[in-house]
């Protein structure tokens, strides 16, 4: 019995090595071939894969800003701090939630629709035909897909930092009674550039990330519809659990 567990937990520890050497190489072979990217199909890949997406970042960012004022505004007032709430949502917003949740959002929605789209390819033997006409799948496929995501990832960032804002201010004059002005006088004080711009590099890396777990999770996808399914589902999974450990690194790195 202890054998059989033993052997069993081997074998997952080396498909999980195995599959992170695979998933490193897929990155690095990305990065070579940026020279190569056809930038047509870059604009074609940012407007799929980005502005589609802005509707529903923008909804999420909405809520969540609306919903951290209701959490923090109320209880600021009461202890006679209402004027750094606004401040205190915009900096938890720039620094945290809205890369984050921008970047679970995208992974849902883009990594999902890139592991379907080549996993396809990949099961009707579309990818084997490019090889046979000496094209380069990563070249062909992976890299437009990754410059789109990692590009547009900071400009969603930037609207829903935007939205966010605005949604804190609803809640936070129209339910704790706290003025436009020292609302929009505390992000001025106490918010800085570099909040934002911190955010901005964590989306650039989350946007890597969901790029190149979803073009591997499609690339290598089990044959049949079944095996689609499979590795849309397992890009998603993969690709929020990365996002929060690497989010809890960058913010070593850019904040402390």
């Amino acid at each position: 019995m202890l054998q059989a567990i033993c052997r069993a937990l081997g074998k997952r520890i080396l498909d999980f090595c195995a599959a992170s050497g695979r998933l490193t190489l897929l990155f690095i072979a990305t990065l070579r071939r940026l020279k190569d990217a056809d930038m047509k199909e870059v604009v074609r890949q940012m407007a799929l894969l980005g502005a589609d997406s802005l509707p529903i970042v923008l909804m999420t960012i909405m809520c969540t800003g609306m919903v951290f004022s209701v959490q923090t505004a109320k209880e600021f007032v009461r202890l006679g701090a209402a004027s750094t709430v606004g401040g205190i949502v915009a900096i938890a917003m720039a620094r945290e939630l809205v890369p984050v949740l921008v970047g679970v959002v995208v992974a849902g929605r883009i990594g999902a629709a890139i592991a379907a789209e080549l996993g396809t390819m990949k099961v009707t033997e579309q990818i084997d035909a490019l090889r046979v006409m000496a094209a380069n799948p990563i070249s062909f496929l992976v890299v437009p897909r990754f410059l789109a995501v990692v590009l547009m990832m900071p400009v969603l960032v930037i609207f829903a930092n935007f939205i966010g804002n605005i949604g804190g201010w609803i809640v936070a004059h129209y339910y704790a009674g706290i003025g436009t002005f020292t609302y929009e006088n505390s992000i001025r004080t106490l918010a800085e550039f570099y909040d934002v711009f911190g955010g901005m590099v964590k989306s650039c890396f989350f946007g890597a990330i969901i790029a190149i777990v979803g073009c591997y999770k499609g690339l290598n996808a089990p044959n049949g519809a079944e095996g689609v399914g499979l590795a849309t589902t397992a890009s998603v999974v993969l690709s929020i659990i990365l996002i929060f450990i690497f989010n809890y690194f960058l913010s070593i790195v850019i904040y402390v």
